[in-house]
């Protein structure tokens, strides 16, 4: 039940499933995996912006939820993504902003997710 895989960086990682599916997890799960890459390409986006506006962030992270449908094909109905930014000045316009170019223009793992579910966005400052 397990697979490697690999892509255009050379990297490789497993992919498997549960004990209650056959598998041994010993590496990541598929769907669990779509919701890393969306907030991977979501998070480089913001990152970049932060460090191309010269922003004050100490420490910045993304927490995914989602709601996983009952019937087969299971699969992400609602995702809640919250961006979390740690520091002691942070400009939260800018911040703001950053999070919408990315949900909004750049990130297209973000566009596909849109396609089959119903995407919402938080963002928390917290202030140090």
């Amino acid at each position: 039940m397990a697979f490697e895989s690999n892509n255009p960086s050379g990297h490789k990682f497993i992919i498997d499933a549960g004990s209650e599916a056959g598998g041994e997890g010993k590496g990541l799960r598929p769907k669990a995996l779509m919701l890393s890459s969306l907030a991977g390409c979501s998070g480089l986006d913001v990152a970049m912006m932060i460090r191309k506006m010269k922003l004050a962030v100490r420490d910045f992270t993304i927490e995914v939820n989602a709601n996983l449908t009952e019937e087969h094909p299971k699969y992400y109905d609602v995702v809640t993504l919250e961006y979390h930014f740690y520091g002691e000045q942070l400009e939260e316009k800018k911040l703001q902003r950053a999070v919408a170019l990315s949900v909004e223009k750049y990130c297209g793992v973000m566009e596909m997710f849109r396609r089959f579910a119903k995407v919402n966005i938080e963002t928390i400052f917290h202030q140090e």
